[in-house]
């Protein structure tokens, strides 16, 4: 019913950059929250960062500063700019988004793929 599609994601050096891009697309009728998590090697998948629909933002403690999520509500995508980027930031990164579908009304939680983001020292 709804697709997360991820990019951007690579090999990057500490302290460069990336940006990462997420579109949904399929029976959407409107979108909430959506956001940023990751996922490292043998932990817990954690939030990174989150925004509303009305543009309110939540950053886990370890990336304010460093990281700014941003969405086009036009295009239904989200981004999550990441800048002085450190090793410890290295994990497979998801996407998600609470969607209002279009064919059933009905509130769904969806998720993407995973981007694999490796920064090197």
């Amino acid at each position: 019913q709804v697709q997360l599609v991820e990019s951007g994601g690579g090999l990057v050096q500490a302290g460069g950059s990336l940006r990462l891009s997420c579109a949904a697309s399929g029976s959407i009728f409107s979108i909430n929250a959506m956001g940023w998590y990751r996922q490292a090697p043998g932990k817990q998948r954690v939030l990174v960062a989150a925004i509303t629909s009305g543009g309110f933002t939540n950053y886990a403690d370890s990336v304010k500063g460093r990281f700014t999520i941003s969405r086009d509500n036009a295009k239904n995508t989200v981004y999550l700019q990441m800048n002085s980027l450190k090793p410890e930031d290295t994990a497979v990164y998801y996407c998600n988004a609470v969607v209002l579908v279009s064919s059933t009304r009905a509130l769904g939680d969806y998720w993407g793929q995973g981007t694999q983001v490796t920064v090197s020292s």
